[in-house]
């Protein structure tokens, strides 16, 4: 019987090295996509985690800190009695803000100032009260007597200061694409809380500049973002016909929406009663420049930019109604985050098979 080449088997062989490692790297896939997929469920979970219980609470309860258990918000007594002011930290049109101590923990004193706007004053408590949820800074007590409002104190300030906060060598490693695209999601999960709260569809008014709407905002420890002032949230009601008009003067600028400024020329002057009323879309026409401050200009920011183009140039959509809800922005966002980081986490895989 004539022998067979040597040749023969080795002829093989790179096909089915070749299988083997076909083999492993569809195993490599499954099981990054399984990681992929439990991350971001996890992630998911925790940006939509129960909305109207932050503390998991009972309404006009709170927890703070390690302590587990609620407590109920805190009255003028108790106010009076327990907390101790250390320093003002900021200060409004509307109030001033106290760095305090209750119970060895650091807290925030709010107090009216300007006694012409206690109406928004009592305005931003009743809706600080009826919003709270995972969006909102936590409520801690209130005195409307004194027109005094307690609520949890976030060390890393005002969203204004994030990028310094991104310099300080113990957060450098938040400086990420991925990290401030989440900051970007939360900013819009906020937005469409409010466009659908229990109390109704509202506006996010106080938002006339970029470093006005992040003063409006917080960044806790753990790199979310809370809604923190909430004195100018007016109410739309299409089926009774009821519009807003955000405050009372005439707004410029490219930042706030076409509809929010004076339609009818130079050659007319400002009357507030002519001034055409509007709705919840104005705060869709801010999110472009307000997500393109959270992405910054760190690596993968343009990539990210690139992917948001279409939903951006829809914000900007002249006609309103033209805008997309923030429901379909939020839901965009998370897409792109899903993409980039299986791109991330598989490079090059596509080409591979």
């Amino acid at each position: 019987m004539e022998k067979k080449p040597h040749f023969v088997r080795r002829e093989f062989l790179p096909r089915e090295v070749s299988s083997v490692s076909l083999a492993f790297l569809l195993a490599a896939v499954l099981l990054l996509n399984a990681l992929l997929y439990l991350y971001l469920n996890k992630f998911y979970n925790s940006v939509g985690r129960v909305e109207t219980d932050p503390g998991l609470c009972p309404f006009g309860h709170f927890t703070l800190g390690a302590v587990k258990n609620c407590s109920p918000w805190l009255s003028c007594e108790a106010i009076n009695r327990e907390v101790r002011k250390l320093k003002c930290v900021g200060e409004g049109a509307v109030k001033k803000v106290f760095l305090s101590e209750w119970k060895e923990k650091k807290v925030v004193l709010s107090q009216l100032t300007n006694s012409e706007l206690k109406e928004d004053f009592l305005h931003g408590l009743k809706m600080l009260k009826a919003l709270q949820s995972k969006h909102v800074v936590r409520l801690l007590g209130y005195c409307e007597q004194q027109f005094t409002i307690l609520t949890e104190y976030h060390p890393l300030g005002s969203l204004r200061r994030l990028n310094e906060t991104l310099h300080i060598p113990k957060y450098k490693g938040m400086n990420t694409w991925h990290r401030r695209l989440m900051l970007a999601i939360d900013y819009v999960s906020i937005i469409r809380y409010l466009h659908s709260s229990p109390l109704g569809t509202l506006v996010m008014c106080d938002s006339n500049d970029l470093d006005k709407v992040l003063s409006q905002y917080l960044l806790t420890s753990d790199f979310h973002v809370l809604v923190n002032d909430l004195d100018a949230l007016p109410l739309v009601n299409r089926s009774a016909g009821r519009l807003v008009k955000c405050g009372h003067r005439e707004l410029h600028g490219e930042f706030v929406a076409p509809e929010q400024r004076w339609p009818y020329g130079e050659d007319v002057p400002f009357e507030d009663d002519l001034m055409p009323p509007y709705d919840e879309k104005t705060d869709i026409w801010k999110i472009p420049d307000v997500s393109n401050f959270f992405l910054g200009h760190v690596e993968g920011s343009d990539i990210v930019r690139l992917h948001l183009f279409d939903i951006h140039a829809a914000c900007k959509k002249k006609d309103p109604a033209e805008r997309p809800s923030a429901q379909e922005v939020l839901d965009t966002y998370r897409k792109v985050l899903t993409l980039l980081i299986r791109e991330a986490a598989l490079p090059g895989t596509r080409e591979m098979l």
